[in-house]
């Protein structure tokens, strides 16, 4: 029977490779792609065998702990459907330790799985130069090829069993939006590090920590071997551990599975009415529950937001190669994603198409109207704009800018707000409508929308003027000035984001029936 599930995997495989031409060239340039990157990073492990075992130690703990890492998350993040999911099988009498341990066989054949063993090969390699360390290696390889398949099967189980209802994609995926929106800064910010004298020293402190976890014990054992570490053992223990506990789970998941059918779409019931119920009962209540169910379903919104953390990435990389200095590249990523994040509801209106009739024929209030549509920008800026100021700071290790960084952040986030709020009610121009693909281009009759768009784009960058020249201040003078940054993004920011919310209300109380007449017939 393992022969049979291998099979259906190998079918499976080779399934997806039966697409059109364009596609199956796009497929297999994404794979060359995925396994030429493994196998320079395998050949960077291997030439870590010149180095100290000190050093060599680091950074393949370091690496192999994010390695293994994502093998948990990524399933949990993505979820996509599993062939091979065990409700499958629940009419084929396969007994559960059987049916888990074939599936897990058949797991094997992956393209992740291929790129894992090719690292623990090479970890091997790295520490050839000891007999100790080899042996450790060839026990750590034989470790971390069924940890990293379990936990793959494990994740897929769960995200497939338990995140699947409808209103727990939602909350995820803000949730997963926000905190990638703050993880973005810590990206950008290492870039900037100059790796030959404070890279190293960070590396060591992630292993460090990674060492003692379940996804870096198995990296650590030859790792310790060789650098004369008497943890080793410990670590092995730590990694046969953790493979049992995924053995485990993976059976019991398996075996509550087979006996839970999986329900289609159309078969689902729905409890309660989501956001709707976790806010309060008032228009703007109303509408904001509308907007986060916008943000968390919509196409239209979930490109615009998950382009937020990759600008800032891409204008370090430039800065830096532009030969702007490090120190003011760091003060970059935060600032700009809550610049774009204000930025985001510019079009509001438009997005709504028919949807606004529901606005107009209540008589809802224009300011009710323009706060909620603000609530999920404040929702996810706010976060970013705090821990993305303190993941600066800790890692530029100058802890005196964290005013200066959240007044500057803060500032352009709620003035962005406020221009937005009183741009999309004043000037809305054509959207891509509803259900259609978020990189269509809208037929536009004027050249409105760019005028819009750099109108309350460029307003909010002026804006910040005199929170960057306070932070300058800070930097050069005196702390102090830091604190002055912070009171002037708050005040400003505040006064901006009450007046844009008062003005475009009037706008829109005054314009309803036209709003309604645009979003018709956009």
């Amino acid at each position: 029977m393992v022969t049979q599930f291998l099979r259906l995997k190998l079918t499976l495989l080779a399934n997806t490779f039966r697409r059109r031409p364009s596609q199956f060239v796009g497929l297999v340039l994404v794979v060359a792609y995925a396994l030429g990157l493994a196998l320079v990073v395998a050949v960077g492990l291997v030439t870590l065998r010149s180095t100290s075992p000190d050093i060599a130690r680091a950074v393949v703990i370091a690496f192999g702990a994010v390695a293994m890492l994502g093998f948990t998350v990524l399933p949990l993040v993505f979820g996509a459907d599993d062939p091979l999911d065990p409700r499958r099988f629940m009419l084929f009498a396969i007994p559960t330790t059987r049916l888990a341990l074939l599936l897990t066989v058949a797991g094997v054949v992956s393209v992740p799985t291929v790129v894992i063993a090719l690292f623990a090969l090479a970890q091997m390699v790295t520490w050839s130069d000891s007999a100790f360390g080899v042996v450790l290696g060839v026990v750590a390889a034989v470790l971390l090829v069924p940890t990293a398949v379990l936990s793959v099967r494990v994740s897929s189980a769960i995200a497939s069993f338990y995140l699947s209802a409808r209103r727990v994609r939602e909350v995820t995926s803000l949730i997963l939006i926000a905190l990638l929106a703050a993880l973005a800064p810590f990206v950008a910010i290492i870039a900037t590090l100059d790796w030959g004298s404070a890279g190293l020293p960070i590396i060591r402190r992630i292993a460090a920590i990674a060492t003692w976890t379940p996804w870096g014990a198995a990296w650590s054992i030859p790792a310790d071997a060789a650098s004369g570490r008497s943890e080793a053992w410990i670590k092995l223990v730590i990694a046969i551990a953790f493979l049992a506990v995924l053995w485990f789970a993976w059976r019991a998941l398996v075996s509550m599975m087979v006996v839970t059918p999986k329900r289609e779409a159309s078969q689902r019931r729905y409890v309660g009415l989501g956001w709707f119920d976790a806010l309060p009962s008032t228009p703007g209540g109303v509408i904001a529950a509308r907007s986060l169910s916008y943000w968390s379903r919509d196409s239209r919104y979930q490109i615009a937001v998950a382009v937020v953390p990759i600008v800032p990435v891409v204008m370090v990389v430039a800065l830096l190669i532009g030969g702007v200095p490090a120190a003011i590249v760091a003060w970059i990523p935060v600032p700009v994603m809550c610049l774009f994040l204000g930025w985001i509801i510019h079009n509001d209106v438009a997005h709504d198409s028919s949807a606004f009739w529901a606005h107009v024929s209540t008589s809802t209030s224009g300011a009710a109207d323009r706060w909620g549509r603000s609530v999920p920008v404040l929702l996810i800026g706010i976060p970013v704009a705090i821990i993305g100021s303190v993941i600066t700071a800790a890692v530029t290790g100058d802890w005196a800018t964290v005013p200066g960084l959240l007044g500057l952040s803060l500032g352009v986030l709620l003035v962005g707000l406020g221009i937005s709020s009183v741009t999309s009610a004043a000037h809305p121009y054509p959207a891509v409508l509803p259900g259609d693909s978020p990189f269509a281009q809208p037929q536009a009759t004027t050249s409105d929308g760019s005028v819009v768009q750099a109108m309350s784009f460029f307003g909010t960058v002026l804006s910040a003027v005199p929170a960057i020249y306070l932070a300058y201040l800070g930097e050069t003078e005196s702390s102090t000035w830091y604190f002055a940054a912070l009171a002037y993004g708050l005040v400003v920011g505040g006064l901006a984001f009450a007046g844009g919310i008062a003005w475009g209300g009037r706008i829109v109380r005054k314009r309803g029936p036209e709003l309604l007449a645009f979003t018709l017939q956009n």
